[in-house]
């Protein structure tokens, strides 16, 4: 079978209580683990998207209005969905690893790196399509 996640594949989740977000695969377990005898994945993705901008706002509205609330999780494959897009983060690899999850302090200072390249993304304008929330 082909590896369909391969770090940085944009991917949804379909259970859950962030069903309907975006993710980002960091790490991918075709094999599994001994505490996680299936198939899974790492992901990072946005529980709360950016809102809407314009241009009579001020800068402090703006920046308020600008963040993005991350979460990181390990999920099954049978709960993603792959897109066909993918987003080359190269800051994300180093952040997170499988010990990540064991102490609640490191599981922190992840969420915190990652909300912070993300909105850095944001900012930029690269990716737009990943900052707003699905539709259905």
């Amino acid at each position: 079978m082909p590896k369909i996640y391969k770090p940085g594949k944009v991917a949804i989740v379909l259970q859950g209580r962030q069903a309907g977000k975006k993710v980002v695969v960091i790490k991918q377990v075709d094999e599994g683990t001994k505490d996680r005898p299936y198939a899974h994945a790492i992901v990072a993705g946005i529980e709360r998207y950016p809102r809407k901008v314009t241009r009579r706002m001020g800068t402090k509205k703006v920046q308020r209005r600008s963040r993005v609330k991350p979460f990181i999780k390990t999920v099954n494959y049978s709960h993603l969905f792959p897109t066909r897009y993918a987003l080359e983060l190269e800051g994300l690899k180093g952040v997170i690893s499988a010990d990540t999850f064991k102490e609640p302090s490191q599981r922190e200072d992840a969420r915190k790196t990652i909300k912070k390249l993300l909105e850095e993304r944001y900012q930029s304008g690269k990716n737009k399509w990943f900052f707003q929330a699905l539709r259905f």
